[in-house]
């Protein structure tokens, strides 16, 4: 009686799971498609979870459906059949309600997603950064042929071009979190994009978030992050200050 109440009580929770109502329709085209399957997909602990898939067969519109708690950087990825070497996954921000998404076979990545203001400001943010990306490529190149020629002095110049490329890169990074603090995608881009950044910076992003952005998902990884990064930093001071001979100690206090 016991284990057919146990196996019951199961079967009632395995239901519950199961009918739980998707909030979020992902639709659209893919001009080109004949055959293929397309997975619904986010990362979850570094990993890839599939949220929902179909099996495109003739006719290339798609609608995927999944449920979410907050607004989330999701995945479209394109398994293709026919051995093609467009394979790919597009990324963008979903928000509860509809999401529309045109695109090609031959240019996957290159879609025109409507969706949400978090969506918009992505695209924004992307543009930039490929800005940056191509400066960097240029430095790899100039670099590539300084170290071929041998010209040390060469090297350092673009190592100090770099460092202030970078130094550039993760400004913008934060300020453009900040100035989108009311938005989902200010967490998110201080978490995927400057997560090495220092801690100060972290820091001003999540203090001027809204407090909607902040009880997110995105906005609770952030503050979890900060504190295991709080946490390491202040283990890294105490094994430095075990580290210092006594005299030296006494010196600096």
């Amino acid at each position: 009686m016991k284990k057919s109440l146990l196996f019951l009580s199961i079967l009632i929770g395995i239901a519950a799971c199961s009918t739980k109502e998707s909030n979020l329709v992902v639709s659209g085209n893919i001009e080109g498609l004949k055959k293929g399957k397309l997975y619904l997909q986010k990362i979850e602990d570094t990993l890839v979870v599939d949220l929902d898939s179909m099996i495109i067969d003739g006719d290339s519109n798609f609608s995927l459906e999944t449920f979410i708690e907050d607004p989330q950087l999701l995945f479209l990825y394109l398994d293709k059949v026919d051995n093609s070497a467009y394979d790919d996954r597009l990324e963008f921000f979903a928000d509860k309600g509809e999401v529309k998404i045109e695109t090609t076979l031959k240019n996957f990545e290159g879609a025109k997603v409507t969706s949400s203001r978090n969506q918009e400001k992505l695209e924004e943010y992307r543009k930039i950064q490929q800005r940056f990306n191509s400066s960097n490529l240029d430095l790899i190149k100039e670099s590539f042929d300084a170290e071929q020629a041998g010209d040390e002095e060469k090297l350092l110049e673009i190592d100090e071009r770099y460092e202030k490329l970078l130094k550039r890169k993760y400004l913008y990074t934060v300020n453009f979190a900040i100035n989108n603090k009311d938005l989902e995608i200010a967490p998110y881009l201080a978490l995927s994009e400057v997560f090495d950044a220092n801690i100060k910076y972290l820091d001003t992003i999540y203090t001027s978030l809204d407090k909607r952005v902040k009880k997110s998902q995105y906005g609770k990884d952030l503050k979890e992050f900060l504190k295991e990064r709080r946490e390491l930093e202040k283990e890294q001071e105490d094994l430095k200050e075990e580290n210092i001979p006594g005299e030296a100690r006494q010196q600096q206090e």
